[in-house]
């Protein structure tokens, strides 16, 4: 099994910034994916950002192109979100997800308000 566990989110003004980090622990992988996707309240779960195991290739929705910025640690297991600019539509829970091959796997999430 695959554990993730979020870390970093809060309440900020908006205009603040946030970072969250995802640590993955349990069996592990020769490569994978990793990604953060949020769900605010009343709507469905979106995409926000993820990264491939080199780091070579990132993608990042539209909504947050230009404020956040994914990376990722190997050597720790771990993916990053640096969240900057952050608006009150940004006002979510945060969730860390780890893909490899057809699986994914899921964080409990992390919640971040941002207010106006």
């Amino acid at each position: 099994q695959v554990q993730l566990v979020e870390s970093g989110g809060g309440l900020v003004q908006a205009g603040g910034s946030l970072r969250l980090s995802c640590a993955a622990s349990g069996r592990t992988f020769s490569s994978y994916s990793m990604g953060w996707f949020r769900q605010a309240p009343g709507k469905e779960r979106e995409f926000v950002s993820a990264i491939s195991w080199s780091g070579g290739n990132i993608y990042y929705a539209d909504s947050v192109k230009g404020r956040f910025t994914i990376s990722r640690d190997n050597a720790k297991n771990t993916v990053y979100l640096q969240m900057n600019s952050l608006k009150p539509e940004d006002t979510a829970v945060y969730y860390c997800s780890l893909t490899v091959v057809v699986r994914t796997y899921w964080g409990q999430g992390t919640q971040v308000t941002v207010s106006s």
